[in-house]
């Protein structure tokens, strides 16, 4: 977005990256049967991208788009799949008014000189396999005939099968259908979890091993900074936000746009340009910390201590971790039960593990965290705890005023 641009309010604020979503086609199009995967954490624009970006960039090459977020069934990744292509191809095949139904609709008979017409049924779709795996081969073949281009498959939060019981077999299935189809579509897949994202493209022995090409998908960089700073300065003559501090703060809270517009929105709203007193005094707010304490209220009480070793810089499955689990924890703490606490945490997004060790993915809540004790937290956990957790906190914050 050019800076000159005129724009009302920051929400109206937008970068779009071309450049990037062209390199990326080049890189499909040299090699049309691989599939490029994506690697970003949560919230920092990957969907944004591909809405904004990616497809009116491939719609310009020809490409007709299909994005499909398998979190919208988790358990059955493949219907989502095939329910976004089924949209897509309604959209091409079934017409929804009433001229293009008569349009579409086979005469069966045409009186003298053309004086009367009687139509027959209106079109309706062949009927598609049942099976997932049948469906989804067919639909993509039915897409790409419709549309007479090349489909663009873009899947977000592709690592979601490699959690799945048969998640094997669903890869292999999405695998063969792209290899089978090269010639009508090429795919973009996104993941949230490196470790579980480059399990499924990078495993040697995997579905996919060496199929597709797994890259980091880049951060917004100081174009984004300068955008919210110069609308800041237009909003407020004489007062201006220190890009510096803004890059700090932006790497703080794990290069997350929408959090840092959010910061900026609460700063010009009071006229402050300090961003390291905005930002903690967000995390201080009340609504802020009882998110938290609620999060944590929810879990389980060995998913919780697990946690909070995790903070505290310990090796989870360690000696001296178990030892310090058996004191504050009632359940017996083995190394299986440990592994599955790490498993759940992981899988509510809170942990992740980029880099071999176990990190708080939420950079604010690790440092929040960070400044409680294991008393502050009851146990064990209930709902009913969890809200007097917030009752609490709220009490001794009116206390304190």
């Amino acid at each position: 977005m050019n800076d000159n641009a005129i724009v009302k309010t920051f929400d109206d604020l937008e970068i779009h990256r071309p450049e990037l979503a062209r390199g990326y086609l080049q890189l499909l199009n040299a090699q049309p049967h691989r599939p490029i995967a994506l690697f970003a954490p949560r919230r920092v624009g990957k969907t944004f991208f591909l809405d904004n970006d990616l497809s009116p960039a491939a719609h310009a090459q020809g490409f007709i788009t299909v994005y499909a977020d398998l979190w919208l069934h988790k358990t059955a990744p493949l219907d989502a799949i095939n329910h976004a292509l089924e949209e897509a191809l309604d959209e091409l095949t079934v017409p929804t008014t009433a001229v293009g139904k008569i349009a579409k609709t086979p005469v069966r008979k045409v009186g003298g000189l053309g004086a009367s017409l009687e139509f027959g049924d209106e079109p309706k779709p062949r009927q598609l396999p049942a099976q997932p795996e049948l469906r989804l081969d067919s639909l993509v073949g039915r897409l790409a005939t419709a549309a007479g281009r090349r489909v663009l498959l873009m899947l977000d939060e592709i690592q979601a099968l490699s959690t799945l019981p048969n998640g094997d077999s669903i890869i292999a299935t999405l695998r063969a259908v792209l290899q089978k189809r090269k010639k009508q579509v090429s795919a973009v897949f996104t993941g949230s979890s490196q470790e579980e994202l480059a399990a499924l493209v990078a495993a040697a022995g995997g579905p996919m091993y060496q199929f597709a090409q797994l890259l980091d998908f880049p951060v917004l960089d100081d174009e984004y900074l300068r955008l919210l700073a110069n609308h800041f300065a237009r909003v407020h003559r004489g007062k201006h936000l220190d890009i510096a501090d803004l890059a700090r703060v932006f790497e703080k809270i794990g290069y997350k746009p929408a959090l840092l517009k959010d910061l900026v929105k609460s700063m010009s709203a009071e006229g402050v340009t300090d961003v390291d007193f905005a930002l903690q005094r967000m995390m201080k707010d009340d609504r802020q910390v009882a998110g938290w304490r609620g999060l944590l209220a929810g879990l389980q009480p060995l998913d919780r201590e697990v946690l909070l070793q995790v903070v505290q810089g310990n090796a989870p499955l360690g000696q001296d971790t178990l030892r310090a689990l058996r004191n504050s924890v009632s359940l017996k703490p083995t190394i299986a039960r440990v592994r599955k606490a790490l498993d759940n945490l992981k899988r509510a997004g809170i942990l992740a593990k980029p880099g071999g060790s176990y990190i708080v993915e939420d950079r604010l809540f690790a440092e929040y965290l960070a400044t409680i004790t294991d008393s502050a937290v009851p146990d064990p956990i209930t709902k009913s705890a969890g809200k007097r957790l917030v009752v609490e906190h709220r009490q001794k914050s009116r206390e304190k005023k």
